[in-house]
């Protein structure tokens, strides 16, 4: 059983940053895909990143170029880095972790069994 916990959400600007993390227990990290969902209110969870077994990163068009997944497996902590944030990045913020090796993008709520309880980003304009 895994045990994720997310922390670093808050308040931001505009055009700031924020760094996510998502520290994993009961499990060796480095065995799973961790990914990172958002969800808004009133609309689905989706897909915003992900980092694989093999330290593949897959990002959500809206993200590329702006946000950045990394692993520290010393430290069994996956981050998102978040640069120039928009309004329309506000969200709950999920981590999530699955055991299985995908042999397609891994970015549906479905395909991870091991989720966090969220942390809320607020982006103000």
């Amino acid at each position: 059983q895994v045990q994720l916990v997310e922390s670093g959400g808050g308040l931001v600007q505009a055009g700031g940053s924020l760094r996510l993390s998502c520290a994993a227990s009961g499990g060796t990290k480095s065995n799973y895909i961790m990914g990172w969902f958002r969800q808004a209110p009133g609309k689905e969870r989706e897909f915003v990143a992900t980092i694989t077994q093999s330290d593949s990163t897959y990002y959500e068009e809206s993200v590329k170029g702006r946000f950045t997944v990394a692993r520290d497996n010393a430290k069994n902590t996956v981050y998102l880095q978040m640069n120039s944030l928009k309004p329309e990045d506000t969200a709950v913020y999920y981590c999530a972790a699955d055991g299985r090796r995908w042999f397609r993008i891994p970015k549906y709520r479905n395909d991870y069994e091991y989720w966090g309880q969220g942390t809320q980003v607020t982006v103000s304009s």
